[in-house]
C-alpha cells in the first residue's frame, strides 16, 4: 500500500542525507550538485584532482563497493543509491570516504 511507498522514500532520503552529510562535511571532496538540486539516487563528488579520483575509484572496486566511477565525460564519482541498496552499502561508502581522507592527511 501507500504506506510502502512512503516507507521506501524515507529510507531513500535517509541514505542519501547520511552520505550527503559526509560529503559536505568533507575538506577532500567536493559535491557537484548544489542543496536544493541534489539527487537521493546518484550522489556526485570529486576531490578536484582526477589522480585521487580515479585512486578512490580503484580503491572503491578492490573493497567490494558499488561502482563508483562517475560519468566519462564529467568524471568524478557518482554512488548510485538504488532503491534496493541496503544501509549498510552507504556505511560502507562513507566509511571508506572517511578514511580515504585520513590516508591522504587532509
Amino acid at each position: 500500500g501507500i504506506s510502502g511507498v512512503t516507507e521506501m522514500e524515507k529510507i531513500k532520503r535517509e541514505r542519501a542525507a547520511i552520505l550527503y552529510d559526509v560529503l559536505d562535511n568533507s575538506r577532500l571532496f567536493g559535491l557537484r550538485a548544489r542543496p536544493g538540486s541534489r539527487s537521493d539516487m546518484n550522489v556526485t563528488f570529486r576531490t578536484g584532482s582526477e589522480e585521487l579520483d580515479s585512486e578512490f575509484v580503484k580503491g572503491a572496486v578492490n573493497s567490494g563497493l558499488l561502482n563508483v566511477k562517475g560519468h566519462r565525460l564529467t568524471g568524478g564519482m557518482r554512488a548510485s543509491l538504488y532503491n534496493a541498496m541496503p544501509m549498510e552499502g552507504v556505511l560502507k561508502l562513507t566509511e571508506y570516504i572517511k578514511d580515504f581522507e585520513v590516508k591522504h592527511n587532509v
